[in-house]
C-alpha cells in the first residue's frame, strides 16, 4: 500500500430539515464531531442543497442526494448520488440507468443504498425499500450496511419494537447475508463494486404505542455503521482539497465499512503483495508469482478471507493474517467480534483484484 495513504472515517447517508430529517447541516456536522468522525455527507431526498458545503469545525461536511421516483408504488431503488454537484431529481422519473448515466455524465458516481432490506408491518413507513432494477451498469458499489435498514427489520413485533427501541445495539449484527451474496453475484459478473455503509440518519421521534422517544440521535448513529476510507494524500483542512481527496477515494473504492460501536475499526488494514507489487482495498494487483495477503486489525476478531465469494481462510481471536496463494481473482474479508453476548460483524472490506 502507498504510504502516502491516509485513513478517515465518516458517514455516507444522512437527512436534513431540507427532506426527512430534524437537523441542519450545522446540527449534523456537531454530531459527526462528537462522534469524531473525519467527514459527513447529507444525502437528502430528492433533493441538492446547494450552499452548506464546507468545513465545519474539524468536521467536513458535502452534499450528495438519496434519489428516487416518488411516483413508483412500492418504493424501491434509492440511489445514492456524489460528486455531481447539481440538482438530479428530475432524472428520477427516467429508468434508472438514464439516472445513473446522467450523473456520471455530470461528474458524480453512485451507490446503490440498502439494496436489501426486510419490512415491518407495525407502522407505515416501514415498508421495504429494496434495489429492483436490474440490469444495472456503472455504480461504483453498494451500501452493504444501512443501520436503520437493519433496525426496521428486527421490528416484527410490537415486544421486539419495545425492547430494540432501548436497547438497539443487542440485535444489530451486521450486513444482510443475502447482500453480501448479492455483491459477491455481482462481482462474479466482472464487475467491480466497493462496499460503503451509512447510518440512514433522521434524528426522527419515533411512537410506539404511547412511548415517544428520538431513539437514534445523529451522534449515536455516527458512532455506529460508518465508511472508512483511505486517502492519496493528508487532509489540510482546506475544503476544495480535501472535498476531492474524499471523492476520489470514494470513486476509487479505497473502503471498508467499520462497525465502529463495539470497538473502532481505525487501523485495519488489507493488502495484496505479490513480488515487487502491491495493492490495498480498492485497487489491481498485477501477479509476479506467489501472492502474500495480509490482514491487520486494531484488535483481535475472527477474520475471514474470502476469495471469489467463497472463504478461503478463516482465524479466529487474531490480530493479524498472513495467507499466501497462487490464484487470481476477487479478494475481501471480513472480521466479526464478540460484542453484548453475541457474534457481531465489525468489519468488511472492498475486494482487492487480482490479475
Amino acid at each position: 500500500m502507498d504510504e502516502n495513504y491516509r485513513e478517515y472515517v465518516g458517514n455516507l447517508h444522512a437527512h436534513s430539515v431540507y427532506s426527512d430529517g430534524t437537523a441542519t447541516h450545522a446540527e449534523i456536522a456537531t454530531a459527526a464531531a462528537q462522534a469524531r468522525l473525519n467527514f459527513i455527507i447529507v444525502t437528502d431526498h430528492n433533493v441538492w442543497v446547494k450552499g452548506p458545503e464546507n468545513y465545519y469545525g474539524t468536521v467536513l461536511v458535502l452534499v450528495g442526494e438519496e434519489l428516487h421516483n416518488v411516483r413508483r408504488q412500492p418504493q424501491a431503488s434509492h440511489l445514492l448520488a456524489y460528486g455531481a454537484d447539481q440538482e438530479l431529481a428530475p432524472y428520477t422519473f427516467t429508468s434508472a440507468q438514464t439516472l445513473l448515466n446522467t450523473l456520471r455524465a455530470r461528474g458524480g458516481f453512485g451507490y446503490l443504498a440498502h439494496p436489501v432490506e426486510k419490512a415491518s408491518r407495525l407502522l407505515p413507513g416501514l415498508e421495504a425499500i429494496p434495489w429492483a432494477d436490474w440490469p444495472l451498469e456503472g455504480m461504483t458499489g453498494l451500501e452493504i450496511w444501512n443501520y436503520m435498514s437493519e433496525f426496521k427489520g428486527l421490528l416484527w413485533g410490537w415486544p421486539a419494537a419495545l425492547w430494540y427501541t432501548f436497547f438497539p445495539h443487542t440485535g444489530i449484527r451486521g450486513p444482510y447475508r443475502a447482500t453480501l451474496k448479492l455483491w459477491d453475484e455481482l462481482l462474479a459478473k466482472g464487475m467491480r463494486l466497493s462496499a460503503v455503509g451509512g447510518a440512514d440518519a433522521h434524528g426522527a421521534v419515533y411512537r410506539l404505542g404511547g412511548l415517544k422517544r428520538t431513539v437514534f440521535p445523529y451522534d449515536y448513529l455516527f458512532r455506529c455503521v460508518n465508511t472508512h476510507i483511505l486517502t492519496r494524500e493528508p487532509l489540510v483542512g482546506e475544503f476544495a482539497t480535501d472535498k476531492a481527496l474524499v471523492y476520489e477515494a470514494l470513486r476509487s473504492g479505497r473502503t471498508w465499512v467499520g462497525y465502529d460501536l463495539p470497538r473502532p475499526t481505525r487501523g485495519f488494514r488489507f493488502i495484496i503483495r505479490s513480488g515487487a507489487n502491491q495493492a490495498t482495498v480498492g485497487e489491481t494487483l498485477r501477479r509476479q508469482g506467489a501472492v502474500q495477503v495480509q490482514v491487520t486489525l486494531p484488535a483481535s476478531g475472527e477474520v475471514l478471507l474470502l476469495h471469489n465469494g467463497k472463504p478461503v481462510y478463516r482465524a479466529a481471536r487474531v490480530t493479524e493474517l498472513d495467507y499466501t496463494t497462487v490464484q487470481p481473482g476477487v479478494y475481501r474479508v471480513e472480521v466479526y467480534r464478540r460484542a453484548w453476548g453475541h457474534r457481531v460483524g465489525w468489519i468488511f472490506s472492498s475486494p482487492i483484484y487480482v490479475e
